[in-house]
């Protein structure tokens, strides 16, 4: 549903054009120092502002209510919220009979009977994502304490790997969208965090990265082109008694365990939904296709605001990962 984790667990909450959004987190250890600016560069990361994002422009200033006294964590659940300020909602009207094609408006329609609040895509929204980025910021703080961090960066955008403003300013000159590819990479995570089977650490990652909007594809390491390798070519072999690689085709992870390595992983972003092209899909009212022009503000590349939010996704599995090694002793 809206939370995940085992011991380090996050719940989101809010639509994008509701009266607040955020997350609660719980399972903190008590005594972190933590303060709302301690959030902000993450914010930051993820905020409208650059050519290819949506004009919306929002505060997002974070507000702490539960869980911190005196600049520490208390040991209890952290609320995090954050405003909504700068909505549009009738930019959404034409959509609930006449649905975007590529986005949640038809399923939502069908699965909530029509109660779901549609304005700006509701709680299927990108905005959600401000919730998990807060969660980011403090299991980075946890992670950081064992020489753990988290980086991500854009490697990709619609098809090209240098010339990414080309690429966007096409996308806005045309009406139209593009994807990216955003790759991560954390450092310092020891051997032997992940369960195993339906625990391991790629299938608790590619859990939290799917849940990110807008997400197609997750590989680890060499990903999709190791089905064309040999084993005598992905197989990293063993440089010392540490467990580190000459190589790194794995990713970081064997068996769903992390080897010691750094854990790298790719994801797929799709083209935004919402473009200002026509379109022909079906509309209710009249009972037929028609061609849609969507309106409002929207981004040409949601894969410029990914990166960060990407960290925080891998912060807070690993974080959970983390937490559980203790009982092992690790």
């Amino acid at each position: 549903m809206n939370s995940t984790g085992r011991l380090f667990r996050v719940s989101v909450f809010g639509e994008s054009h509701g009266v607040k959004v955020g997350a609660v987190i719980d399972g903190i250890p008590a005594g972190i120092t933590l303060c709302e600016d301690d959030f902000l560069a993450d914010l930051d990361r993820r905020r409208s502002g650059a050519r290819g994002t949506t004009p919306r422009k929002e505060s997002d200033a974070p507000h702490i209510v539960s869980g911190l006294f005196e600049g520490r964590t208390t040991g209890a659940p952290l609320t995090v919220l954050f405003d909504n300020e700068n909505t549009r909602s009738g930019d959404y009207s034409e959509l609930v009979s006449h649905p975007r094609p590529g986005h949640s408006d038809f399923v939502a329609r069908v699965k909530y009977g029509g109660c779901n609040d549609y304005r700006g895509g509701g709680h299927f929204s990108g905005r959600i994502t401000l919730g998990l980025v807060a969660a980011g910021v403090v299991a980075k703080k946890i992670l950081a304490a064992r020489g753990v961090t988290v980086s991500a960066r854009i490697t990709e955008l619609g098809g090209e790997r240098d010339r990414f403003d080309e690429a966007i300013e096409r996308a806005v000159r045309d009406g139209d969208s593009i994807g990216g590819i955003v790759e991560c990479t954390v450092s310092g995570v020891p051997v032997g965090w992940g369960e195993p089977f339906f625990d391991s650490v790629e299938s608790r990652l590619s859990h939290l990265l799917f849940s990110i909007p807008a997400i197609r594809g997750v590989e680890f390491g060499d990903g999709f082109a190791s089905a064309s390798q040999r084993g005598s070519e992905h197989n990293d072999r063993l440089s010392d008694a540490a467990g580190h690689t000459f190589t790194n085709h794995a990713g970081g992870i064997n068996g769903g365990i992390t080897n010691g390595n750094d854990i790298v992983f790719r994801i797929a972003v799709k083209p935004t939904s919402s473009i200002s092209a026509p379109q022909t899909t079906y509309d209710f009212d009249s009972g037929k296709a028609e061609p849609l022009v969507v309106k409002g503000r929207h981004d040409a590349c949601i894969a410029l605001r990914v990166p960060v939010v990407a960290e925080a996704a891998a912060a807070v599995v690993l974080t959970d990962f983390m937490l559980v090694a203790r009982g092992y002793g690790q």
